[in-house]
């Protein structure tokens, strides 16, 4: 346990050093001065010193030197990279597999990790669990669509328009967490999440005075939820 405890306050030192104790100032120099920035080093520094005074060794300073080294590195790769969602989760798990990895070989845990992960992904019920979030993603998508695409052309061209793609990525976060809710056993979890979407978005409809449009909503929400439940349903029962 005493091991794990020194994986979680790395982490902790991460994210304290990336959002807590990073200041816009200097996110915003670093990406404009780049490898010549002072904040760059200052920052790196901060989660030097922070992974050092969290897992509390005092005479091991060669783990929080390979921290600044590896987050110095990560760090210069994306300040030269375009600012969108793809870099900020790519410099994210960057960083985190860099601290996990260091674990692993710092403190002599390939053994136990790799026979973990045998043991993992040797069982025939994590298999059928990842088929069951893959097929709540794009396949259901699609499924709700082809079921409902008759009602489409009723609908004509809808006045107020929203997000690209919003209806698509809620349908896929709301079976992603009621496929969760089912396999960790917390049903009334699945009702809240359907009453809160319930006052979010049928007030919006009722609003606009669109029953065509309200009745393709509630048939797409509700065959979203009834696949994902099934799903969720047959999962705990194999």
């Amino acid at each position: 346990m005493e091991l794990i405890s020194i994986l979680i306050r790395l982490l902790i030192s991460h994210f304290l050093g990336d959002f807590l104790l990073q200041s816009k100032k200097g996110v915003k120099h670093k990406n404009k001065y780049k490898i010549t920035s002072k904040y760059l080093y200052l920052h790196v520094l901060i989660h030097g010193i922070l992974a050092y005074v969290l897992v509390g060794q005092w005479t091991n300073f060669l783990l929080p030197i390979i921290v600044m080294i590896l987050h110095y590195f990560i760090d210069l790769l994306k300040i030269y990279q375009i600012k969108n969602v793809k870099w900020f989760l790519v410099d994210q798990l960057l960083h985190v597999l860099s601290l996990f990895f260091l674990w692993i070989f710092f403190y002599n845990q390939q053994e136990i990790v790799f026979s973990q992960i045998v043991l993992l992904t040797s069982s025939i019920k994590f298999w059928i669990v990842v088929l069951g979030y893959i097929f709540v993603l794009n396949p259901t998508a699609f499924m709700i669509y082809y079921l409902t695409k008759k009602w489409q052309d009723e609908l004509g061209e809808v006045n107020e328009k929203g997000l690209t793609n919003a209806g698509k990525w809620i349908g896929i976060l709301e079976r992603i967490l009621i496929l969760t809710f089912i396999l960790v056993n917390q049903f009334s979890a699945v009702g809240f999440l359907l009453a809160a979407k319930s006052i979010f978005r049928f007030g919006d409809l009722t609003q606009n005075k669109s029953r065509k449009l309200t009745e393709y909503v509630l048939i797409g929400t509700l065959l979203s939820f009834a696949i994902a439940i099934i799903i969720g349903l047959l999962l705990i029962n194999i």
